[in-house]
């Protein structure tokens, strides 16, 4: 089979990971060689690093063959898609390639199960070390981890790769049984927390080499079963926990050809999968734990945002003072940001916080007001009930925005 084509199936099978947003991966210096590649890396598939540049990915599957039959993959071995494979020698050309035309700043590779997870795990590595070791490459490499693979497969590709993601794919034992039956939640929490380990001997001993810097991943799809939001969340938050993952990523199902009796017929909405990554975001950067967002286990609501869905069912937190509530109240009210919270107690450190002031951080307004007090301003919808709020800071265009 031609390249160009290889590169059209493969490219498009592996559109379904979304585990390989931002990196955050430090600069990488090529001591005394002149290295190839970007100096940070993140998702021809786009993404962010932390100084906000837009960078790319190629982002491709070794292969699409697959010894495993998870009900709610296209590559399945049941399912009736094309197939091809790279050798590792064309990746590592590709990746050579797209590099030096300017068209990416790194790689992302995952592959279907071939011949057995330590077969495949040794191609994914073999990548990865020839662009490191023979080609000096310099920029961001993402790969997907086989959990099956022999450890010391694992700690190999960490010498390589900036991160490694390692799927979870369902929030629950009893679907992975059901709809991926070869595949055992131990054996991947395992991989995991061998990760979580030599990263931690890593930073405990400065001789020791760097551990996938940008630390690990994980992805879990939404919608393939009956699981709800809550349930998602909650093993979300223990990953984070346990296995300290730098992100979850939410893939909504798609309805895959000749998709299998055994998973939804419908894809679920695209907004639920923007909920959860706004819930996500409260988990990591604001101190919510799930407990708080859910009032009885269910999915979050998709006409307001967890944050103001939050701030209704709780009216007994605000109004919230800005002159007087700490950093961490104030982070929660809806329309006002981690960062503006910052600058707020900052700015009261001189002098009372006024109205004018929200105005000058260009705070939503109307979505502040009945939440907040300031120096000259208390509003009387303070008293308002949360039916009515909840009707005139939802209009009938969804608003989309987390603050």
């Amino acid at each position: 089979m031609e390249l160009q084509k290889k590169l059209e199936i493969l490219a498009d099978a592996a559109k379904y990971d979304a585990s390989c947003a931002s990196s955050g991966a430090p600069r990488r210096a090529s001591r005394g060689t002149q290295g190839l590649g970007a100096s940070t890396g993140a998702s021809i598939c786009h993404s962010f690093t932390p100084d906000g540049r837009c960078v790319s990915l190629l982002k491709i599957l070794l292969t699409n063959f697959c010894l495993y039959d998870c009900q709610y993959c296209v590559n399945r071995r049941s399912s009736n898609v094309p197939r091809a494979r790279f050798s590792p020698e064309e990746v590592v050309d590709l990746t050579l390639d797209f590099y030096r035309r300017n068209y990416i700043d790194g790689l992302f590779l995952s592959s279907g199960i071939i011949q057995s997870s330590n077969y495949t795990m040794e191609q994914l590595v073999r990548v990865a070390q020839s662009l490191r070791v023979d080609h000096q490459f310099r920029g961001y490499i993402h790969l997907k981890t086989i959990p099956d693979a022999d450890p010391e497969l694992i700690a190999q590709a960490v010498r390589y790769a900036d991160r490694l993601s390692v799927n979870i794919e369902l929030p629950t034992e009893v679907s992975l049984a059901r709809l991926a039956p070869e595949k055992d939640v131990r054996t991947i929490k395992l991989a995991m927390g061998s990760i979580r380990l030599a990263q931690e001997e890593a930073l405990s001993d400065t001789r020791a080499p760097r551990f996938s810097p940008a630390g690990q991943s994980t992805q879990m799809i939404v919608g393939a079963d009956q699981t709800n939001d809550s349930t998602i969340l909650q093993t979300a938050e223990t990953l984070y926990g346990s296995y300290k993952l730098k992100r979850v990523y939410y893939s909504a199902f798609s309805t895959i050809p000749d998709s299998p009796s055994a998973v939804l017929g419908e894809a679920p909405p695209l907004l639920r999968e923007h909920r959860l990554y706004q819930a996500d975001f409260l988990l990591r950067g604001y101190g919510f734990s799930v407990g708080e967002l859910f009032q009885q286990p269910g999915n979050l609501p998709l006409a307001m945002d967890p944050k103001l869905a939050w701030a209704l069912a709780h009216r007994e937190q605000f109004p919230v003072d800005l002159n007087r509530a700490p950093l961490r109240m104030i982070a929660r009210v809806p329309g006002i940001g981690m960062r503006n919270a910052k600058r707020l107690v900052e700015l009261r450190r001189s002098r009372r916080v006024r109205y004018e002031d929200l105005v000058r951080l260009r705070c939503p307004l109307e979505k502040i007001k009945p939440f907040v007090v300031t120096q000259d301003y208390r509003a009387a919808m303070h008293d308002a009930p949360s039916a009515h709020l909840r009707r005139v800071l939802t209009p009938p265009s969804v608003q989309m925005q987390l603050w």
